[in-house]
């Protein structure tokens, strides 16, 4: 009896064993999943040595280790190895070719992953996938079509550039500050850029840049002859009496502010910051490759000059100075409740209020190319509305933090104010953007 009973304890605990062995060992044989950000789609495809490649791995039971190898020509060569200590569930991990040395030509690159699991005995489940690829070692060449410009501080330029292959990415660096060009015909680029007003001829630095498909950047310094403008001091009053007529509106505006005169401190300047970023947001969404423009751009008519783009201002209540802030446009005045007239060509892509610019209108006039109306009374437009150069999209006020009714009139380009004053000569746009266009057509 006592012999029966010991054979069934054996025979439960054998039982659990293989039970366990079986949770322990058997539970997850499946190897990790594996993906690339590069996928060979097309036979052949051109990868450069320093185009970045992540591998994403994910497994129930986390990740082990990551090995990554190239083959050619019937030779290995072991690249990289990453070893996950806290093994999680799914992980991303970038790397290059540039170690490899490759020459040009065809080469696999594969990748084998081992999660976690007890399984072979404590090595875990593995997974090799293999991505046969072309090494392209040439970086683009790109010729510039057009004589290098001028370009004042505050203004745009425009170049042509060919380039000798198909481009992912290209443009002019100024910075950091990235101006997209735009493909007008075949290998042929149009880039509008600027001369932010904020630097001076000793920190303007353009850089063209070129990436083509396979991610090899060309990267040449720009020849231009960037010319320093000084901008006018301005001394801007404040007095009580618009701060009363302003007190509900500051309300709205700086609402966080106990009273007026903080809350038009506020709105000045850290809400102007916000205001402006909201601009330049719009101003670096979606927008069209071609020029929508034509020509010069229009003007409120019969209007009076109240204030300058790049004036450096310096707001006073009596005798006491309270702020400083650059105004970045140009105010027309006329009479009250004037109609605006649209600049350009174009597309409306904001139209609604924002704080110290008040009721604001943003057309969209290609390849970077923004214009801003604001401090209107009533607006006409709506986002997503395509209108005509001389169309009235609303007439002039004083919402905002606007003193006496007029239209706040400014040109963006990459959400960078520029100098209005260019874009309203019809000479200046003839030889310095309509006959270098031409050259991209």
């Amino acid at each position: 009896m006592l012999k029966s009973k010991l054979s069934t304890i054996i025979a439960l605990i054998s039982l659990t064993l293989i039970v366990l062995f079986g949770y322990v060992f058997l539970k997850d044989l499946q190897g990790p999943s594996i993906s690339f950000s590069v996928d060979n789609k097309e036979l052949g495809q051109k990868i450069g040595p320093r185009k970045e490649i992540k591998v994403i791995a994910a497994d129930t039971s986390g990740i082990r280790k990551i090995k990554v190898s190239v083959r050619r020509g019937g030779k290995t060569l072991e690249l990289y190895e990453k070893n996950y200590a806290d093994s999680p569930k799914s992980t991303e991990y970038a790397f290059t070719l540039e170690d490899a040395k490759l020459p040009e030509g065809a080469f696999t690159l594969i990748v084998t992953t081992h999660d976690a699991s007890f399984a072979g005995f404590n090595k875990g489940n593995s997974t090799t996938r293999e991505l046969p690829l072309v090494m392209d070692n040439k970086h683009p060449r790109i010729a510039v079509e057009t004589t290098p410009p001028t370009i004042h501080r505050g203004g745009t330029a425009l170049i042509v550039y060919t380039a000798s292959e198909e481009l992912t990415q290209t443009g002019i660096f100024v910075n950091d500050i990235f101006f997209p060009a735009f493909k007008q015909k075949e290998n042929t680029y149009a880039c509008l850029f600027a001369f932010p007003e904020f630097l001076s001829s000793s920190e303007y630095f353009p850089q063209i840049i070129a990436e083509d498909t396979a991610g090899n950047i060309t990267e040449s310094r720009l020849i231009v002859n960037a010319v320093n403008r000084n901008y006018p001091t301005d001394k801007v009053k404040i007095t009580e009496t618009f701060l009363t007529l302003k007190e509900e509106e500051l309300k709205k505006i700086a609402p966080g502010k106990e009273t007026t005169l903080e809350r038009y401190i506020e709105a000045n300047g850290n809400i102007r910051k916000q205001n402006d970023q909201l601009i330049s947001d719009v101003c670096t969404k979606n927008t069209s490759p071609k020029p929508k423009w034509e020509n010069d751009f229009k003007i409120l008519p019969r209007s009076a000059v109240k204030a300058q783009f790049g004036d450096r201002r310096t707001y006073y209540l009596g005798e006491k100075e309270i702020d400083k802030q650059v105004h970045l446009g140009y105010d027309f005045a006329s009479v009250a409740k004037d109609n605006v007239p649209a600049g350009n060509h174009g597309t409306v892509v904001f139209a609604g209020y924002n704080g110290i610019y008040g009721n604001l209108v943003i057309l969209e006039h290609g390849m970077g190319l923004n214009s801003i109306y604001s401090h209107l009374t009533e607006l006409f437009v709506a986002v997503g509305d395509t209108v005509e150069k001389g169309q009235i999209i609303g007439t002039t006020g004083t919402t905002g933090l606007a003193v006496g009714d007029h239209v706040h009139f400014g040109i963006y380009l990459g959400g960078i104010a520029v100098q209005p004053k260019e874009w309203i000569d019809p000479k200046w746009v003839r030889s310095n953007i309509s006959t270098r266009l031409s050259k991209a057509r």
